[in-house]
């Protein structure tokens, strides 16, 4: 099987020489938040290696840390992922090991490789030393086996209050990798698990946790982002010193997602969702999964962002436009086409009698043969949109002048003979009129126009509200990076009673449409005393430049 990268390239190597027999991956994330566009990226390869080489993909969630978890966040993390479109094998949870993980801290005290310290957390970082500089050896390090035995005993059973003792692999406090420097491993911590409840007073850090959790798993290839480089001779200590069998599990790291003028940290997005900024974790802002999802993004859309987006050993940050291209294309053969008015302008059509309608057929996507069509009535009245329109046209304006022709999208030809003004001099109504015989199939169909424009009858038009969004982040200006300074206040815009044809009303929830010549929408729920509400996708226009 060939490899697409440099990660598959270590797989194939690894079943070449019978290494490992089954590939056995997993996806970790921690339950203290909403999973965002970034574990997109790690979804992908992760579940993308396993479906690729016929293996496992386990979800394990990472719930070492009590105070900072909660259920809402599992449940949201097992819906994000179902909605990618990908299913593990196995559910499992960091907890499961916890007695594992235990046992695994009392051989390494009986070997002599962890002992229990009674420094604070501020005695520990003070003493670990710097990147040029040795870290100082605590006074604790030398305790007897036996003493630490019944230390971490007394830990596990209360005795101490938190944050009064660790327990600190013994390693090597002038080793050149601060990682190294005899780390804590156990912590006390009297919370409420979302799991095991009361049962646990100490819990395991991360970096003891994780590499127990993957080698009890039987984890083949442990894929994690490139700041646990410098955590990986800690890994594979671990992992050693607690005598796991062959084979034993191999960490590699790959460049994290980073996505320019986007959020890419739980805490500041969780600090967006706390003050009231953003309506929630799955605001149609937010660059959560649930966010992208409430916004319209296909699942297929955003697989596909990942796969173009690579996999890379060096951090780099990606284009946002790169996402909006890949929806857009998903949107383009997937999405139903409706007219829409933004900004209603009056048009009476005077030689189309009060009640004399026309119905026409338009295709609800013409990339989509099957997806079939709709009708549209025309009546004497209907809307325009504004911008349809002009007194005094710019050079290349292909719409509506006075005394011009344009096509009414999928009717008639309409010639405009009046412009009745508001006292501010803008246009108030146009007078006009249709050719006949010039929609599709007619005689007059063939008669060249400056353009053909959308538009919907007064008297079926339903009021929508369109809800725009917009980077929560603005450009740095003047190399000021810092969040808060940042922060867009014009996120989100609401045109509000925007004119649209009752087909915009028709089929699923959440139904994607194209505005046609104006953007993709996707339907909201709405209160029942509510215009219908429809949240902007991606705009129609693409500046961006994909090398195919």
């Amino acid at each position: 099987m060939e490899a697409d990268n440099f990660i598959e390239d270590i797989i194939v190597n690894d079943l070449k020489v019978q290494k490992v027999t089954t590939v056995c991956t997993r996806f970790p994330p921690e339950p203290n938040g909403y999973l965002h566009i970034g574990h997109c990226k790690s979804i992908s390869i992760n579940f993308g290696i396993s479906n690729k080489f016929k293996g496992i993909c386990n979800l394990r969630l990472d719930d070492t840390n009590p105070t900072k978890e909660d259920v809402e966040y599992v449940d949201s993390i097992k819906e994000d992922i179902v909605w990618l479109g990908y299913k593990w094998d196995a559910e499992l949870y960091a907890s499961d090991y916890f007695d594992i993980t235990y046992n695994c801290a009392i051989k390494l005290i009986e070997k002599g490789l962890a002992y229990v310290c009674d420094f604070s957390a501020e005695q520990i970082h003070a003493t670990r030393g710097t990147l040029t500089d040795p870290g100082l050896e605590s006074p604790f390090r030398n305790r007897t086996i036996s003493e630490n035995l019944r230390l971490f005993d007394e830990m596990k059973n209360g005795k101490y209050p938190d944050g009064s003792k660790v327990l600190r692999a013994k390693i090597d406090m002038s080793s050149p990798n601060i990682n190294m420097r005899d780390p804590v491993i156990y912590r006390i911590l009297r919370a409420n698990h979302h799991r095991t409840k009361d049962k646990w007073l100490i819990y395991p850090m991360y970096d003891f946790a994780h590499p127990i959790g993957d080698a009890a798993e039987g984890i083949t290839h442990s894929i994690c982002t490139l700041e646990f480089e410098d955590h990986r001779p800690l890994y594979d200590w671990v992992v050693n010193n607690c005598d796991f069998p062959d084979p034993k599990p191999r960490q590699i790291e790959f460049a994290r997602l980073n996505i320019k003028n986007t959020v890419m940290s739980k805490r500041y997005l969780k600090k967006l969702v706390d003050t009231g900024f953003v309506d929630g974790w799955n605001d149609p802002r937010m660059p959560t999964i649930c966010g992208l999802r409430k916004r319209g993004f296909p699942p297929e859309a955003i697989r596909e962002f990942c796969l173009r987006v690579g996999v890379a050993k060096a951090n780099s940050e990606v284009d946002p436009m790169l996402l909006d291209f890949c929806v857009r294309e998903n949107l383009n053969i997937n999405a139903d086409r409706a007219m829409v008015v933004e900004h209603p302008l009056k048009v009476i059509i005077e030689n189309i009698l009060e009640d004399e309608s026309f119905v026409f057929s338009i295709e609800n996507n013409p990339n989509l043969p099957e997806s079939g069509s709709h009708t549209i009535i025309l009546r004497r009245e209907l809307y325009i949109d504004s911008s349809d329109f002009s007194l005094a046209p710019p050079p290349k304006y292909h719409r509506l002048v006075e005394n011009g022709l344009v096509r009414l999208k999928g009717g008639f030809i309409i010639e405009h003979k009046k412009t009745e003004l508001n006292d501010d001099g803008t246009p108030n109504t146009l007078i006009c009129s249709y050719i006949p015989n010039s929609a599709q199939g007619g005689i007059n169909s063939s008669m060249k126009v400056k353009g053909v424009i959308q538009w919907v009858s007064i008297t079926d038009a339903v009021d929508v509200d369109l809800y725009k969004y917009n980077s929560l982040l603005n450009d740095p200006v003047n190399g000021v990076l810092d969040f808060n300074e940042r922060l867009n206040y014009d996120s989100l815009n609401i045109t509000r009673q925007a004119k649209a044809e009752p087909f915009v009303l028709l089929g699923d929830p959440n139904k994607r449409f194209q505005f046609m010549r104006m953007a993709y929408y996707i339907r909201m729920p709405s209160q029942a005393l509510e215009s219908p509400k429809f949240c902007l996708i991606v705009s129609l226009k693409d500046k961006f430049n994909v090398m195919h």
